[in-house]
């Protein structure tokens, strides 16, 4: 095992004191070949190309020696630290830190960065990426071959963004580009680089009532509640003589609270997913999905629903995105999704998602009859169903009389080879 490990994080700016007396004493040092071609790394020291960290690690683990490994940024940051001090490889080391490429490519752009929510996207996590992209107004995304800008701005296709690249940054090759995300797959980008992601409407309040003491997306923005009262999403005149955007026709039947705490209760919506909900009706189950950090589509056929649902977004600062046409016809190109609230179309609808394959799909029947068509058909999709039958009863409290009654049947479908 090697007698010493020193992880040098680089950000282009001259190596401390600390960084070039470690590297002195080195007789192995991994990095990219840019960080080996540095006048600093010793002529007689063992040279290892990062590419794959675990592979690195085990030949420094086998290493008598002292050892330095070189990161660009900051090393403990979405960086190599973590593979390093994996108990697998049984190495300590010692971290002399940089700026990281996220602290660099925010300066470069001249944009706070407390706010931002950080991702890493490669093959494997690109789709998540995206989506927590769709989701919040600013993001970093740190970068990789095969899931880079072009590869985001494909995926992105349909809502806009503004892509703030920073190739390669610390070097003398370092270049800053703004393109819209449709334009982005047009060109080729180098690696390293960083995108920040931004676009959709601002949060609701700013740094005086929104309270800048916590990094990312601020969980206390907006009433406390996983679900609203229903007459949050109620008709609201719209400005003029005629009928404004956030005009409807009220919720309907799939939509009281208590079905909606049920429906999410049971989806379990969260950052880094794609919900749909089909069938949106006044946008209260998308809003609410969307709040919970997940990235949504609402569909429905309606257009004063839409419009519905567009305004309530707005009134609540979160984004989603907004498709109208009729389903299962609509859903063909749409981007894979995790978890699917079906609030219309009945089983036909059902069994169109189901042929996507999500992890969960939720939906409602008023019948035990429609209950059972579905429930059959998810359970011929391979799904597992669990069906319950939600009775509510309003009551007025001064006289604690019944005034409102509804019965749904809650149907859920988890896919067992994809759950949680």
């Amino acid at each position: 095992m090697a007698d010493r490990v020193t992880v040098i994080g680089w950000d282009g700016s001259p190596l401390t004191e600390a960084a070039r007396a470690a590297l002195g004493a080195a007789t192995l040092v991994a990095g990219a070949p840019h960080h080996l071609a540095l006048p600093e790394v010793p002529p007689t020291a063992e040279r290892v190309r990062l590419g794959s960290v675990a592979l690195a690690a085990r030949r420094i683990a086998a290493h008598r020696g002292t050892a330095v490994v070189f990161a660009d940024g900051d090393p403990g940051f979405f960086g190599v630290v973590r593979t390093l001090r994996a108990p697998e490889f049984g190495l300590e080391v010692e971290v002399v830190p940089a700026v990281s490429s996220v602290a660099a490519a925010f300066a470069r752009a001249g944009m706070p960065w407390d706010d931002a929510q950080v991702v890493v996207a490669h093959p494997r996590t690109l789709r998540r990426a995206v989506n927590v992209c769709r989701a919040h107004t600013k993001v970093a995304v740190l970068t990789a071959p095969g899931a880079g800008p072009a590869e985001l701005g494909l995926l992105l296709e349909g809502v806009h963004r503004t892509f703030v690249i920073c190739e390669e940054l610390g070097t003398e090759r370092e270049q800053v580009t703004v393109v819209t995300s449709d334009k982005a797959p047009d060109h080729t980008w180098r690696d390293p680089n960083v995108v920040i992601v931004i676009g959709g409407p601002a949060a609701r309040g700013g740094a005086a009532d929104s309270g800048d003491w916590i990094a990312g997306r601020d969980p206390g923005t907006g009433p406390r509640g996983w679900v609203q009262p229903d007459e949050t999403y109620a008709e609201r005149p719209g400005p003029g003589p005629g009928p404004g955007p956030s005009l409807g026709r009220g919720l309907g039947e799939g939509e009281t609270e208590l079905l909606r705490a049920a429906q999410l209760a049971r989806l379990g919506p969260r950052v880094g997913d794609l919900v749909w909900d089909i069938g949106s009706g006044s946008g209260a189950f998308a809003v609410e999905a969307a709040r919970a950090g997940a990235a949504v589509i609402a569909v429905d056929r309606d257009p004063r629903a839409c419009a519905r649902t567009d305004a309530v977004a707005r009134r609540f600062g979160v984004q989603l995105q907004v498709v109208q046409g009729i389903a299962p016809h609509v859903l063909e190109n749409l981007p894979e999704p995790d978890v699917v609230r079906v609030g219309g179309g009945g089983a036909a609808v059902v069994s169109a998602v189901a042929d996507r394959r999500p992890q969960r799909i939720v939906t409602h029947a008023a019948t035990r009859d429609a209950a059972e068509l579905v429930g059959r058909d998810l359970t011929e999709h391979g799904y597992r169903v669990e069906c319950a039958l939600l009775q509510s009863v309003e009551l007025d409290t001064r006289a604690w009389t019944e005034t409102e009654r509804s019965v749904a049947f809650l149907l859920s479908g988890v896919l067992p080879d994809r759950a949680p």
